[in-house]
Order: structure tokens, then C-alpha cells, then sequence
């Protein structure tokens, strides 16, 4: 059986405020040539379908669009919600939609429950699980303890325990969504941790053919059988360097397993640079990333005037901006000396501290117009 293993779409994401959904929907375009081009018998979603609880009408749209290609290709479907998901709304229509070959699980009560998928060298038990919840789930599973491991583990017994019970050499494939330790998370995962404890052994997975992962953004081998598929696009700078893609899975008889990275495409390139504003404006060997989202950070002893505008004149999709001057210490907040002094004063005082540099004349002026049109007293200001 060949398989496409993919997660985190997080439909409806923006990024700096650069809306993301055109690129998602070129993913889908691209998802849906690899099921053809590669003869894909399964597609499974390891969760954040969406990128958050209520999603605007368009990401909905193109959720919908999404799951009516997938049932009208060859490929069974199999989905699952993740954290930023709400299982109601994502498994709204379930049971309409497992007649279409699309089966959303949502349930945690149906995590032993898996879809069968039959094939020429058998069946493929595939076990949807949820993202669980340790602080719902433990008065009801009666969990040992409030964490991510031991809801994980109750689900995986509760999987194992069914899948004792087929037939021999049925095949088994999970999807999760959890933070497995050893994996390196990005900084556009919204933190699951409940107490401080967030992270499962890949261990719990032990006796299942293939652990179909999700919620970290980076594509990562756990082991050969339990793997990460990041998510298709990046959200956010810290993932520059991560490819994108999804994971093409042969799962041959006896539990068999391989997989290759599918790269997905690009929408624009993503780059982090740093340096003195005059070294990258001047810099030939920095043209590649003209056309890329850009998150700078500069470093001049003295912080430039117009920093973001002169920037775009040449990187018109920068994104970011941070100050990091060399040789500053530690960035403190300075005491406000405000005993005396008029409003104008303390403004002027913080806008040399701020920028290591006092303000010109006319930003002095504009200064003590700004102050005096925010204040009810006008003699305060002088």
C-alpha cells in the first residue's frame, strides 16, 4: 500500500500579515498530482486542518474543496483534528462524509475504532487518533497522571487491544498529534505543554507499522516507522531553513517500510539576514533574495533612520525588522527621569535613549506638537 502522509495545512494562516491562502491552495493542487502521479492508495492529515477553532469562511471553503477532490481521486482519505482544530466543527458531517472514502476522526472515544483499507496484500487497520486532551480525558480514561504520555499511551492500548483481535498480518498505520521527544519544534506551534509536560517517548508507538505524526512543523525520522511530516508551508522565520513536503510511505506486506520526502512547492523563498544596513543594501551577493520574505536584524552601533523603508527599496517583501546594535549591552528599560521636568523633556530623553542619538531640530518640533496635542494642560507640555 502507498501512502501519503501530510499535516499542519493550517488553513487560513497568515503570515506577518501576508495572507497564506492562494499558496495553500497550490499545496492542495500539488497534493492532489502526487496521489495521481504517484498512485497513492492513502492520504492521512495528522491534524491542524485548520489554523484555529473558528475559521473564517474562506479557509472553510477550501477545507471543503480540499476533502471533495481527495473522495473524487483514488486515494482513501483518513483525517484527524489537531490542537488548533475544534473537533466539533472539523467532524461535523463525519458520517456523511466516510461514505465519500473521507473519514474525519475527531471522537477520542473512537480511537480504538480504526478504517480498514483493503489491498492486494491485505488489509491496513488505520487508527485515527485525535489530538488528545490530558486535562478532558483523564476523569474519563482514568489517567494515572494529567500528561500528554499517559493519554497518549491509554489510546495506544485501547489500539492495541483491537488490533490484537484481526486477523493475522492485517497491517497497522496511526495518526497522532503530539510532541515527540527528540524532535526540534519551531516557533509557530502553539505550546500543548499541560503542567510543563508536553513531550511523548516514541516508545508508546512501539508495535504499529507506521506512526503518521503531526503538529511540529519540520519534517522529521523519529525512527523509520515514526516520522513527522512538518507542515507543507513555512509559518513562520524560524522554519527558513526546513524543506517542505510530504512523505510518500510503501507500506509492503509483513509491516515492510519506506518513504520518500515529496518536496512541495515554494510560493516565494523565506531568508533571515543580518548586518549593518549599508553592508546588505550595497551587498551583489544578496540579489537571490530580492524577490524573498525577509526577517532582518541590524546591527549598527546607531539605530538607522527610515530602517524598513530603505530596506523594502531593495527587499520589497521584508517582513520583519529587529535591532540587535553590535557591541550594546543588554537591552534595559532606562528609569524615566520625570521629576521637573515638562512632558517634551521626557519624550526627547527617551527617543536619544531609544536610538543612542538625540533628536534632530525638526523631530524635536514634531515632538512638541505630538506632546502638546496630547495634553489637557498645554503648559504641562512646555
Amino acid at each position: 500500500m502507498r501512502i501519503l502522509h501530510t499535516s499542519d495545512w493550517h488553513l487560513g494562516r497568515s503570515f506577518h500579515r501576508e495572507g497564506m491562502l492562494p499558496a495553500q491552495a497550490g499545496f492542495v493542487d500539488h497534493l492532489l498530482d502526487v496521489v495521481e502521479s504517484e498512485s497513492v492508495d492513502l492520504v492521512v492529515v495528522a491534524g491542524d486542518v485548520y489554523d484555529r477553532a473558528l475559521p473564517g469562511v474562506d479557509a472553510v471553503a477550501l477545507a471543503d474543496e480540499t476533502f471533495a477532490r481527495l473522495a473524487a481521486s483514488r486515494a482513501r482519505v483518513v483525517v484527524t483534528s489537531g490542537n488548533h482544530d475544534s473537533a466539533q466543527r472539523l467532524g461535523f458531517g463525519s458520517r456523511l462524509m466516510d461514505a465519500a472514502g473521507v473519514h474525519v476522526r475527531t471522537d477520542a472515544a473512537s480511537v480504538g475504532t480504526p478504517v480498514v483499507v483493503g489491498a492486494d496484500d491485505g488489509d491496513v487497520a488505520v487508527y485515527g487518533l485525535p489530538y488528545l486532551d490530558p486535562q478532558l480525558l483523564r476523569e474519563p480514561w482514568q489517567l494515572p497522571a494529567r500528561s500528554h504520555e499517559a493519554a497518549l499511551a491509554e489510546a495506544m492500548r485501547r489500539v492495541r487491544v483491537d488490533l490484537a483481535g484481526r486477523p493475522s498480518g492485517t497491517r497497522s498505520v496511526v495518526l497522532a498529534h503530539a510532541f515527540v521527544a527528540g524532535c526540534a519544534p519551531s516557533d509557530s506551534e502553539r505550546d500543548i505543554s499541560v503542567g510543563g509536560v508536553s513531550m511523548v517517548s516514541a516508545d508508546v508507538f512501539e508495535g504499529v507499522d507506521y506512526a503518521a505524526l503531526g503538529h511540529l512543523h519540520g519534517p522529521s525520522t523519529v525512527t523509520d516507522r515514526v516520522r513527522y511530516s512538518g507542515s507543507p508551508l513555512a509559518y513562520s522565520f524560524s522554519e527558513a531553513g526546513q524543506r517542505k513536503g510530504t512523505w510518500l510511505v510503501d507500506l509492503a506486506a509483513r509491516g515492510r517500510v519506506s518513504a520518500e520526502f515529496v518536496d512541495a512547492p515554494v510560493p516565494r523563498p523565506m531568508a533571515v539576514l543580518r548586518g549593518h544596513i549599508d553592508a546588505l543594501l550595497d551587498d551583489p551577493g544578496l540579489q537571490p533574495h530580492e524577490g524573498s520574505w525577509l526577517q532582518v536584524t541590524l546591527t549598527d552601533a546607531l539605530r538607522p533612520t527610515q530602517a524598513m523603508a530603505r530596506l523594502r527599496r531593495r527587499f520589497p517583501h521584508t517582513l520583519s525588522l529587529h535591532f540587535d546594535p553590535e557591541g550594546a549591552s543588554p537591552v534595559s528599560s532606562p528609569a524615566a527621569r520625570t521629576s521637573g521636568r515638562s512632558d517634551h523633556e521626557v519624550v526627547l530623553d527617551f527617543v536619544g535613549d531609544l536610538r543612542g542619538v538625540p533628536a534632530t531640530d525638526a523631530e524635536a518640533t514634531l515632538l512638541r506638537q505630538a506632546v502638546e496635542a496630547c495634553c489637557l494642560d498645554p503648559e504641562a507640555a512646555s
